[in-house]
């Protein structure tokens, strides 16, 4: 199984980010982001891996999962309902976020209206910048 760290650096690479656009991408440090994709054995808390993951355009679980998991997750474009396109237009979200957004689920579900998906957008927000 590929540490998460080395997962992290793999998708970083991909998008053709450097460690410091990550970091001001994610607001993770950028010794503590070195930190994390050198070491195999690092654990990120759950609001750095949710922070890079949003900064990746990923899901943490993605990065937490195999490494086939983290590539099918990787590829596959998530299926955007229209109350979460009419969101996005309407906050101006960029495509990573609406495919972040995308991929959440609830006991199986997603948000049902652009009202619920701001409500869902803007907790994620905060919990992220207030940790």
């Amino acid at each position: 199984m590929e540490p998460v760290g080395a997962r992290i650096r793999r998708l970083r690479e991909k998008q053709g980010l450097s460690l410091s656009e990550l970091a001001r991408l994610s607001g993770v440090s950028k010794g503590y982001l070195s930190q994390v994709e050198r070491s195999p054995e690092a654990r990120p808390s759950a609001s750095t891996l949710f922070a890079l993951a949003r900064a990746l355009g990923t899901s943490a679980a993605a990065l937490l999962g195999t490494a086939e998991a983290a590539t099918a997750a990787e590829t596959a474009e998530p299926e955007v309902p229209a109350s979460l396109r009419e969101f996005a237009a309407e906050a101006g979200l960029p495509p990573a976020e609406v495919r972040m957004l995308a991929r959440i689920r609830y006991r199986g579900e997603s948000p049902r209206t652009a009202d619920d998906w701001r409500f869902v957008y803007e907790s994620i927000r905060r919990s992220v910048r207030d940790r």
